[in-house]
């Protein structure tokens, strides 16, 4: 295959995104002369230096999501981030020297967030932040913003993608795609569906959750640890935001959820939610041309689905 895009196109699109904040922050009134990469993987992030402000600027992302679309999942991240930093949920709040909303140039659609100094020296502890976690969904109960059910499982990139990857040997082995095939058609109707997930696992309580692993999203900053990345802000299981963490870091979750008068993790719902990550991960294997290095990544999450069970049994 040749689709897969060198490190000159790889410099000319962190660039590209770099010159879009640059001049974003610029026409909204901040002074950059000094701007910084400070993060590129699937976004460029941007330290607009001197301004106390960082771009975020989302780069690798699924052909399904345009920069429409992505803006309104940015708009909700905004949204739910500024509402936990008014309760005093420690979080990278939107940046106050700019209108809170994402702004389109380039073609990119970039947000702007307060910029945090980060203390490099430490080392996350994900069975601390695993903990915290139960706090975070403590306070996000009662985020009164409009959430649409498990979002964050982007069932649409998961279906496309197991339709993209035919014929591609390159990025994924025949058999484990039949296998995410038939996964995907046990899964998909309690993913797509709220009321036939609450048929499956009643009782199960739905709430506003940070969508994308909370215990690796969290920002050690100088003074404190911040929650970070609700670029996939939902409602859904609170198992949802434990997916794939092990046994340790949800006996972690545990003891925070205790703390706060909450329930523990469910186990069933927990094989669910695995089940559909481990989809996640074989669907962003599509993006593999467009970021070479995701594959060191996902080759490892793969070669662990091989040994779970079938999803549902």
């Amino acid at each position: 295959m040749t689709d897969f895009v060198t490190s000159q196109d790889l410099a000319r699109r962190t660039s590209a995104a770099v010159d879009a904040a640059v001049g974003a922050g610029r026409e909204r009134g901040l002074t950059v002369t000094d701007a910084a990469v400070l993060h590129d993987l699937f976004s460029v992030v941007v330290h607009l230096a001197p301004a106390p402000v960082v771009a975020r600027v989302p780069t690798v992302l699924p052909d399904n999501v345009g920069v429409d679309a992505l803006a309104v999942r940015q708009q909700g991240e905004l949204d739910v981030t500024q509402w936990l930093a008014d309760q005093g949920i420690p979080v990278i709040p939107p940046s106050p020297l700019v209108p809170r909303e994402p702004v389109q140039r380039g073609g990119f659609s970039i947000t702007f967030w307060q910029f945090v100094e980060e203390d490099r020296s430490k080392q996350p502890d994900y069975a601390a932040n695993s903990e915290s976690v139960a706090d975070l969904h403590a306070a996000m109960r009662a985020y009164p913003g409009e959430l649409k059910f498990l979002s964050a499982a982007e069932p649409d990139f998961i279906a496309g993608s197991l339709v993209a990857l035919e014929g591609r040997g390159d990025l994924v082995d025949p058999v484990d795609l039949d296998r995410a095939r038939r996964e995907w058609q046990v899964l998909e109707p309690l993913v797509r569906s709220r009321t036939a997930f609450e048929n499956a696992f009643p009782g199960i309580d739905l709430q506003p959750i940070h969508g994308d692993s909370p215990p690796a999203n969290v920002f050690s900053g100088v003074d404190k640890d911040l929650f970070a990345d609700f670029e996939l802000v939902t409602l859904g299981p609170v198992e949802w935001d434990l997916a794939a963490l092990g046994p340790a870091l949800e006996a972690a979750y545990n003891r925070g959820a205790q703390r706060n008068g909450m329930r523990a993790l469910n186990e069933d719902v927990l094989k669910f939610v695995n089940s559909v990550g481990m989809l996640r991960v074989i669907a962003t294997l599509t993006l593999v041309p467009k970021l070479p290095v995701l594959m060191e990544y996902l080759k490892p999450a793969v070669d662990h689905w091989r040994t779970m069970p079938f999803a549902g049994e």
